[in-house]
């Protein structure tokens, strides 16, 4: 029989609704329940496309026995991390200040009032390696909480306390400057991988946002190595296995440091953000490699993410079933030299063997290598590879196929609206400006919805019960912004300034930090707030991104006082650890800059508007339109007429505006960097 979990809109939930064990959603009711039966809650954090997660469930959760005890002695609530990334922050800060690690999936055990006292992460069904097996686990907790309740109560309370104090009283003391990004930069140099790009050692993660801020500083100061690491890094990635070399898009991460073995889950937000990247690469260098990784990517979230009701899922699992009908990591991406022949034949497989680095021993498990472009096989015939390309691309998509973890999260679809409306804007894909703005209107019509807030997630069309956290408003709001700029359509100005004024009233501390939850949501232990970029934005950096363009366009004190108030945190974090605050020194590029502010009165998608979209000034806005309504779209238009019946730009930063101009290549030289 199904449990309580068979109702919710979450597929991560979903996939649990069958389990023996009795689980709850995270709610009052679940809590409740704990107090009246005196029992501990046990709460298990994870998502949808994490394998260890498959893992636990299938070891632990399925096992008829291991539910019976859980059932007797727990009240077991079961969170979708990326639903209710509040719950999954507040107790990860605890497991991680408890054991040193996180991760998951994450188990924690809770009093009835939600404090924990007890954690672990991945618990094996048997003792192994050091680690207590799930049951003996679970013994435990239940003999400490029958004979020693007075011993948990006083561990919970030390916990809460602890987390309590860790709040940040304000953002920082003014905000980063040109000394602080330099710093920032020697900070990524030192960490620089010089042989393989990227940052740091294995696992290596893509550094998107690093990159964003490393093409900027570039765009604005002109420092080399700031455009070589990027670029390099960029290049890297495009090439290795992290990379998928047939059907576009990029793996979560890269298991060594050379990018060869991913872990195969495919992520939106990591797609969306590296999609934007190479875009931008691209505009600064004019790279092939980077034009192609960018539509290539854009085309995979179209194609494999995009849902029925034009928004996109969240992703791509890492498992799927191999020729042996066994699930495993990898199976629907792998290839071994007998298979290329198989669908190749000798002469083709010999070839494509070399061109991917396929061997016989193997680059991942098996005797199975992950496709790669090694670039060791010289002068290539592009009219092979295409061919070679295709063939096994269709040979494929006859395979079982990963899981897709369909939920809609709004602020991810911010990232990919963004990332869509810029690169059809860039390669002349209106197809892909589309897109954006059908995602775009699912998450005012399903996610905004009659109650004007922002609900995080939705499925099949239907918004799930959890609240828009601050990433969601300000991602939400980034897209916008980047599509108002592309489509010339001020209705999105204005949905942005309407999510921005949100933040502003219900986000908004005092001293200009920001928390993560809005200050009528739900109190948990602890009022999340983190300012570090780790998979994505925090909705502390992006925010004060969003604010600061959003000033920007309308020349809002307020906006643009809350946008410097959030960048204190950057002025701190950024020389320090930079690898973890890429998107808030971007942000502080964009500051350094002014930035630009960009009205074309013309037509949208004219030489001027495109010429103003590929300017590499960081951070730039742009306004297009004409006729007597563009300024009641756009106040950047307002008092912008063309100059002699020719479209004409007007380029101001600073309180200060150069001439206008109707020449293009003037445009391009004021907007350069």
């Amino acid at each position: 029989m199904a449990n309580r979990l068979a109702q919710t809109t979450s597929p991560y939930l979903r996939q649990h609704a069958d389990n023996p064990v009795d689980w709850w959603p995270w709610s009052p009711e679940a809590f409740e329940a704990a107090r009246e039966r005196d029992v501990p809650v046990l709460l298990s954090v994870g998502y949808a496309s994490c394998h260890w997660c498959h893992v636990m469930a299938h070891e632990s959760f399925e096992d008829e026995t291991v539910a019976a005890y859980l059932n007797e002695h727990f009240v077991p609530v079961k969170v979708d991390r990326e639903e209710r990334p509040d719950v999954d922050a507040v107790y990860m800060e605890a497991v991680q200040a408890a054991t040193g690690h996180g991760g998951w999936p994450m188990t924690v055990f809770l009093t009835p009032d939600a404090e924990p006292f007890y954690f672990g992460t991945y618990f094996p069904p048997e003792a192994r390696h050091g680690s207590p097996s799930f049951q003996q686990v679970l013994e435990g907790v239940v003999a400490a909480w029958t004979d020693r309740r007075e011993e948990v109560a006083e561990v919970a309370g030390r916990i809460v306390a602890d987390l309590a104090g860790r709040s940040l009283v304000h953002g920082g003391d003014g905000v980063p400057g040109e000394q602080e990004t330099a710093q920032a930069l020697l900070g990524l140099t030192r960490e620089y991988d010089e042989q393989h790009g990227g940052f740091g050692g294995a696992p290596k993660f893509p550094p998107s946002m690093a990159v964003e801020f490393l093409l900027r500083h570039y765009a604005r100061t002109g420092a080399e190595g700031a455009l070589q690491m990027a670029a390099d890094t960029c290049s890297a990635m495009a090439r290795g296995g992290i990379y998928d070399q047939l059907g576009g898009g990029f793996a979560r991460y890269s298991v060594d440091r050379e990018w060869v073995v991913p872990h195969f889950e495919k992520m939106l937000y990591d797609n969306a953000l590296l999609c934007r990247v190479y875009a931008h690469l691209w505009r600064t260098t004019g790279s092939d490699e980077a034009r192609r990784i960018a539509l290539e990517t854009a085309d995979f979230m179209v194609r494999e993410l995009r849902t029925a009701e034009g928004g996109f899922a969240s992703a791509l699992d890492a498992d799927s079933e191999d020729e042996d009908g066994r699930h495993v990591e990898g199976a629907f991406y792998v290839w071994t030299p007998a298979q290329l022949r198989e669908v190749l034949g000798e002469d083709d497989a010999a070839f494509a063997a070399a061109y991917f680095g396929v061997t016989e021993e193997g680059t991942f498990e098996e005797g199975s290598s992950v496709l790669r472009l090694p670039g060791d096989t010289g002068p290539v015939d592009a009219a092979r590879v295409a061919d070679v390309r295709t063939r096994l691309l269709a040979a494929r998509e006859e395979r079982p196929r990963p899981g897709l973890d369909d939920k809609v999260v709004a602020a991810w679809n911010g990232l990919a609206i963004a990332a869509l409306a810029e690169t059809g804007a860039y390669f002349d894909r209106p197809d892909l400006v589309e897109r954006a703005t059908e995602a775009a209107d699912l998450l005012v019509r399903v996610h905004l919805g009659e109650v004007a807030r922002l609900t995080r997630t939705s499925k099949d069309g239907r918004a799930g019960d959890n609240a828009g956290v601050l990433e969601d408003y300000a991602d939400v709001a980034e897209g916008f912004l980047a599509l108002a700029a592309v489509t010339g359509e001020g209705a999105w100005l204005e949905f942005a300034g309407f999510l921005l004024d949100i933040v502003l009233e219900q986000f908004t501390g005092e001293g200009g930090q920001l928390y993560d939850t809005a200050h009528d949501a739900e109190q948990l232990i602890r009022r999340p707030q983190d300012p570090t970029d780790s998979a994505t934005p925090s909705g502390w950096t992006a925010a004060a991104g969003a604010l600061l363009s959003y000033a920007a366009y309308t020349g809002s004190e307020a906006h643009r006082t809350a946008a410097e108030g959030a960048l204190g945190v950057v002025k701190a974090l950024g020389p320090r650890v930079p690898r973890f605050v890429g998107w808030g020194l971007a942000v502080a590029e964009a500051l350094l800059d002014g930035p630009r502010e960009v009205a074309v009165a013309g037509p949208v998608g004219g030489e001027l508007h495109r010429t103003a979209l590929l300017g590499r000034a960081p951070g730039a806005v742009v306004a297009a339109g004409e006729g007597p309504g563009a300024g009641a779209e756009f106040p950047l238009l307002v008092d912008r007429p063309p100059v002699g019946g020719e479209p004409t730009a007007y380029v101001c930063r600073h309180f200060v505006c150069d001439a206008p101009t109707t020449d293009a290549g003037e445009l391009a030289a004021k907007l350069g960097g």
